[in-house]
């Protein structure tokens, strides 16, 4: 098996982390800094306010920075015929969706983490929240990820399939979002937990969904 997935994994990882014309793991991180860089200028340079809705743009920032590559994650493969070479090889679409969403995951979760430090100190948010927002981000990325990759599949060949499969995944986010940004508040640890859980069910559908969506659209 790892003499499967570990070249798997580096060849998703050079593609998504450098990304070519889509600027790989950087316009994600980018996206993201700017929208906590433009966030006080909308609403004003008032410091409480920005504390206390800061820990909620960070998460919808998130969300939308995790939409960004959703064109390159599964499309050019299908049209590259890719994957009918993985198939004549023995490997599976299943085992290739999931391996391409640890890739995503790599590719702008762990990213996103670390420009939330930057992120946080123009939102003028205190540590403790800091640390939540962190928590949050962990748990609830690889959802983000798992769903990406699965509405990439799930759009690939579609007439305007990038735009539609961003238009898919913020509902499909929701619960993620609400149990992520919810344990700022009076949700606490079980926000978290709720946020890991909704990971854990997206993680565990997407190998499957994707996998038979790919198909769909090779046949």
């Amino acid at each position: 098996m790892s003499g499967r997935f570990l070249p798997l994994l580096k060849r998703d990882m050079a593609r998504l982390l450098l990304g070519g014309r889509g600027g790989g793991a950087v316009m994600p991180v980018l996206f993201f800094l700017s929208v906590a860089m433009l966030y006080p200028f909308a609403v004003g340079p008032v410091a409480p306010l920005l504390a206390r809705t800061g820990g909620g743009v960070i998460w919808i920032a998130a969300l939308l920075a995790a939409i960004l590559p959703l064109d390159r994650l599964v499309e050019p493969d299908i049209e590259g015929g890719q994957f009918d070479q993985w198939a004549l090889r023995g490997i599976s679409e299943e085992m290739v969706i999931a391996v391409r969403v640890l890739a995503h995951w790599l590719s702008f979760g762990p990213p996103l983490m670390l420009a939330a430090l930057p992120a946080a100190a123009l939102l003028g948010i205190d540590g403790p929240t800091l640390r939540t927002v962190e928590l949050g981000l962990l748990a609830g990325t690889p959802g983000l990820a798992a769903l990406g990759v699965t509405v990439a599949a799930l759009t690939a060949g579609l007439r305007g399939g990038a735009a539609l499969g961003g238009l898919l995944v913020i509902p499909l986010a929701v619960p993620v979002l609400i149990f992520g940004a919810g344990s700022l508040g009076s949700g606490g640890d079980s926000g978290l937990a709720l946020a890991a859980a909704a990971s854990l069910v997206l993680l565990a559908i997407a190998p499957f969904a994707g996998g038979a969506a790919v198909r769909s659209a090779r046949s």
